[in-house]
């Protein structure tokens, strides 16, 4: 094997082990900021939260805050592109329902993701005041402006399509941000379990769809 070859192999290895390295830095840095928020998260508990050197911290993120954005914009990332591909000719029914599924989908596996985007907004969103007034507003708008077109051409019911999307993340993210509060109701001492998601998702969906105009009410309704 000739040196060419074996420094290309070397940096394939580094390449990797930054990335595994990395990837657990977010993880970590993403349940213990839910716990412990950013003022009360210190990149030593994140350390150890991911079996790694301090120092690496330092290495791959920089600061707190840096590690901080990273993870927050990783969390947006997850949640927009879920709702990123729909079109004008895509179905509405069949759309808001897939698009409910992915969101509650990502609360039941990323449950820690929904409360750091959580603790960051009731403090005012200090990080990301400027993302909120830009990027996402102009997402808002792209996928509001679909929902819109929908309603002009009479394939479901007028309604106020900014609200519906943030009364879809406001539904969804409750069973992430208030997993403690849903395991009470509901008498789970150990945890929600998979069946109360999937019952969870029926009811959003059917609430949403209904209030859309896209399925039929029973009699009497």
């Amino acid at each position: 094997m000739d040196t060419k070859t074996d420094q290309s192999l070397d940096r394939n290895a580094q390449g990797r082990i930054r990335q595994e390295n990395m990837e657990r830095i977010m993880k970590a840095a993403e349940k213990v900021f839910a716990g412990s928020g950013f003022r009360g998260a210190t990149t030593s508990a994140i350390a150890i939260e991911a079996g790694l050197p301090k120092a690496n911290i330092h290495y791959y993120f920089g600061t707190k805050e840096k590690l901080y954005r990273a993870v927050l914009d990783d969390i947006v990332e997850l949640w927009l592109s879920s709702f990123r591909e729909i079109g004008e000719m895509d179905d509405p029914a069949e759309t808001l329902a897939d698009y409910i599924r992915g969101k509650m989908q990502l609360s039941r596996d990323r449950p820690n993701a929904s409360k750091v985007f959580a603790n960051e907004l009731i403090r005012g969103a200090p990080r990301i005041n400027s993302y909120l007034s830009m990027e996402l507003k102009d997402w808002v708008e792209e996928k509001s402006g679909i929902l819109d077109n929908w309603i002009a051409q009479g394939r479901m019911a007028p309604v106020d399509t900014k609200h519906l999307i943030f009364h879809i993340w406001a539904m969804t993210q409750t069973w992430a941000d208030f997993e403690a509060q849903w395991s009470a109701i509901l008498g789970r001492e150990n945890g929600l379990e998979a069946t109360d998601f999937e019952t969870a998702t029926n009811a959003i969906i059917t609430t949403v769809l209904r209030n859309c105009g896209l399925v039929p009410l029973p009699p009497g309704n």
